[in-house]
């Protein structure tokens, strides 16, 4: 048995009070094997970014509970999070840093020491390209180089399980197959990867598992196989599902 990474029972999650309750995530149960490759899909306000932010402590559950690695993300929040990186949608950082300052910051808020968190820095500098581009202000960089910094400040502390969320949006298609390689190789030795996105295409090449999230409720979940089933694609199963 590999285990499970991400246990998630009966998650709710609703914001306001009263009559103006709106309930975003509704009664969830969701489980994600270690070492799996696990797309997350949904329309745009199914509920996926308000999950991630219950995973990651961005957002407190209304209730239920989510595990990561059997860390209650609630009681421990510190060594849960430890746990996940999250390269998120949106570029949540202080644009007038530089892309170096970015990832070493990061590594200083996990308590990675300075020797330790240097060599860290310059792996991921190297391995996503960003040499020349490690002494310029966020602010000043390519869509495509953002997101490259935002994925190595998401790995700097070597996360268990990485949570991508649309990490090749804004990126050409060069730097998206490239992109790609690196998760496969991430995840062959071991790496949990959590990945939603709006590419379809981009699921069907890397995901083994895939759970569909709409109007807040798990509407399917199971491996990529069962999901093409009678020669469908990912897309065609995907739209056959959102559209009832």
């Amino acid at each position: 048995m590999k285990g499970t990474m991400l246990e998630i029972k009966n998650l709710t999650k609703s914001y306001g009070y009263g009559d103006e309750q709106k309930i975003a995530v509704d009664d969830i149960s969701l489980s994600v094997a270690k070492g799996s490759f696990f797309g997350l899909l949904g329309p745009n306000g199914a509920g996926k970014s308000t999950t991630i932010h219950c995973i990651t402590g961005i957002a407190q559950p209304t209730s239920g509970q989510i595990l990561v690695d059997g860390v209650d993300v609630v009681k421990n929040y510190k060594q849960a999070r430890s746990k996940v990186g999250l390269s998120p949608q949106e570029f949540n950082v202080n644009i007038f840093n530089t892309a170096e300052q970015i990832i070493d910051y990061m590594g200083g808020y996990y308590g990675i020491k300075k020797e330790a968190r240097e060599k860290r820095v310059d792996e991921l500098i190297a391995r996503f390209h960003l040499e020349e581009h490690r002494h310029k202000v966020f602010q000043k960089l390519s869509g495509g180089l953002k997101r490259r910094v935002i994925l190595g400040r998401a790995l700097v502390h070597t996360p268990d399980l990485l949570i991508l969320d649309e990490p090749t949006a804004g990126v050409d298609v060069e730097q998206r197959h490239d992109l790609w390689g690196y998760l496969r190789e991430l995840n062959k030795r071991g790496k949990t990867i959590i990945l939603t996105s709006h590419y379809l295409e981009e699921i069907q090449e890397l995901c083994s598992d895939i759970a569909i999230i709409d109007n807040g409720k798990i509407v399917a979940n199971g491996t990529k196989q069962e999901f093409m089933k009678g020669g469908k694609s990912v897309e065609e199963r995907y739209l056959e599902i959102t559209r009832n």
